[in-house]
């Protein structure tokens, strides 16, 4: 395990463990505070993202951002990573292989940050941290601990761009996430 967010985002960058690599502009690596409380895991970087190496930067993340803003989260106060640090083509989901060859960077980045609070965006985030017998339709909104973590499954925002009706549900579980934040914060004290 690596020690440091830093040190290990170098690694990242030289990665060549699956295709993905090769079609790459930046790696995705992750994105904001490192002592954040909670974590948002997404699936994977798209073209904005792979253009600047940051996370949720595109259509999707300006609309986290916008629910973020109307909810009260700041996006400074969280972290934010993927399953997979590279672009698949396409936009396409990642591949077993491609998210198994990544997985370990992304443990490594949760036992660095500790976040008490990780929020599963989508399916794929589901699944990988999960498990395969996790559906988001049938997880979301319900909170599912395991190893001290309360994990969150949600819809990514890619697809409330795709079906408005779901950014009610989304909008529902964003405040359940900010109900628990105020917990932790309160428990700080």
């Amino acid at each position: 395990m690596v020690e440091n967010l830093n040190e290990l985002e170098k690694i990242v960058r030289k990665c060549n463990k699956c295709d993905l690599c090769r079609t790459r502009t930046n790696t995705v690596f992750g994105d904001g505070n490192p002592n954040a409380k909670v974590m948002f895991i997404g699936e994977g970087p798209g073209a904005d993202e792979d253009k600047q190496g940051i996370p949720f930067v595109g259509k999707a993340g300006k609309l986290m951002n916008q629910a973020f803003l109307g909810i009260g989260i700041k996006r400074s106060e969280v972290y934010i990573a993927n399953i997979v640090k590279c672009r698949p083509p396409n936009n396409r989901n990642p591949l077993k292989q491609e998210s198994t060859a990544c997985l370990d960077y992304l443990r490594n980045q949760v036992m660095i940050i500790k976040p008490k609070i990780i929020v599963l965006l989508g399916s794929v985030a589901l699944k990988n941290i999960l498990g395969e017998e996790y559906g988001i339709t049938a997880s979301r909104g319900k909170w599912i601990i395991k190893k001290d973590i309360k994990y969150m499954p949600t819809f990514h925002p890619a697809a409330l761009l795709r079906d408005e009706n779901k950014k009610i549900d989304f909008w529902r579980d964003l405040k359940k996430i900010k109900e628990e934040i105020e917990i932790l914060k309160k428990s700080d004290i």
